[in-house]
């Protein structure tokens, strides 16, 4: 099937209001929307890292930046109500496994009753939106099985970080439900869905505990990597593949509200989920360096070993493909990294990313190796 173009177009001048427009995730989503000429209100905490991918790529320049928690209801509601939004992206949460064992309350106020206070925000507001929450393919009640789950399976969690997004997923059905479908199913005004993606790669990511930061620390300091859990197997992809698949997503709601207004997964395809240390020693050769790691001896909580999305309904029913092949995804990220150790222009540098995302189509290869090909747009099998 023929992959399926965003309209460059439909984003100029839309007004969007994008919570987390700070972090990793959000900061990549304002720099591509900016590109296509959208106006755009962020609200967020500060940066959750220092460096972070904001500030190194002044990403407040041109936007209306507000720092806010979205545990403030009042302060959110005023600022939603003021931007008047075309559109609503929700990414603000906490985003780490591992913190949320350390601050289970901490993670389920942000990540629940965060996201209750948006949708709430929404409903008591004068306009009709499109609406998506941002959460993960951790929702999902994973029983480590060798195939990926689809929308319509069971939500779930074994720690905090995991429930607390199953947690808003719920939230955000009943939403829809309660107040913006009328009783024959049809979407009343708002139109609201949810977006479940699986680890996520890309320049600009510095977060604690994470896989690929902890390696590109370890890589600018010359020091071994720790690998807490070597063998297990994540859906790896580049970030600005899921955030296509959100954006096509939005143009489809406001052509159908009705259609689309449900739980989307978008992830990579198959070949992209590998085990960390395969992850691990792809990164350092495309840095240029010997692979020089070992494994983690400490007790740690308990992580996920196999979990997988399938994107089928995705790839049918929106049009929408992954353009990156998980070797380009990683030489890509090595690339914005040593960019940045070299002191680069990091604004500059992720818009040529964008850029040549959107001007090629990129497919894995079967030898295991991802080619860039001429045609603006291809199909993956």
């Amino acid at each position: 099937m023929e992959s399926m173009a965003m309209n460059d177009h439909f984003w100029k001048n839309k007004k969007v209001f994008l919570t987390g427009h700070t972090g990793f995730k959000g900061s990549w989503c304002v720099l591509w929307l900016k590109s296509l000429g959208a106006d755009i209100t962020g609200y967020s905490l500060e940066p959750p890292t220092r460096p972070s991918l904001f500030e190194s790529a002044r990403v407040d320049e041109g936007i209306r930046s507000v720092i806010g928690d979205i545990r403030d209801f009042q302060y959110l509601k005023k600022c939603l109500g003021e931007t008047a939004p075309d559109i609503v992206i929700h990414m603000a949460a906490q985003p780490l496994v591992r913190k949320s064992y350390q601050d289970p309350v901490g993670t389920y106020a942000t990540n629940v009753l965060g996201t209750v206070h948006l949708l709430e925000a929404v409903r008591q507001g004068t306009g009709d939106p499109v609406v998506i929450n941002i959460t993960t393919d951790k929702c999902y009640e994973n029983k480590e099985l060798d195939r990926g789950y689809r929308e319509n399976e069971p939500l779930g969690g074994a720690d905090p970080y995991s429930s607390s997004k199953a947690c808003s997923e719920i939230a955000t059905s009943a939403y829809r439900d309660s107040y913006f479908r009328s009783k024959d199913g049809r979407a009343r005004g708002v139109a609201l869905a949810t977006c479940r993606a699986g680890n996520v790669i890309g320049g600009g990511d510095w977060a604690e505990d994470r896989l690929v930061p902890d390696i590109v620390r370890a890589l600018m300091d010359g020091r071994e990597v720790i690998i807490r859990n070597p063998n297990s197997v994540r859906p790896w992809q580049h970030v600005l593949d899921p955030l296509n698949g959100y954006f096509t997503l939005i143009e489809k709601l406001f052509e159908n509200r009705s259609q689309y207004a449900e739980a989307w997964n978008f992830g990579p395809d198959e070949d992209a989920a590998k085990p960390v240390s395969w992850i691990v020693d792809q990164l350092f050769m495309f840095w240029g360096k010997k692979s020089f790691w070992k494994k983690d001896q400490n007790d740690n909580p308990h992580e996920a070993n196999l979990l997988k999305l399938n994107c089928s309904k995705a790839k049918s029913r929106l049009g929408w493909r992954p353009k990156l092949g998980l070797e380009e995804a990683l030489r890509w990220t090595a690339e914005w990294f040593k960019a940045y150790a070299g002191g680069g222009d990091m604004r500059q540098f992720s818009e040529s990313q964008i850029r040549k995302f959107m001007e090629a189509g990129y497919v894995p290869a079967k030898t295991g190796e991802s080619k860039v090909l001429k045609e603006a747009h291809v199909s993956c099998s």
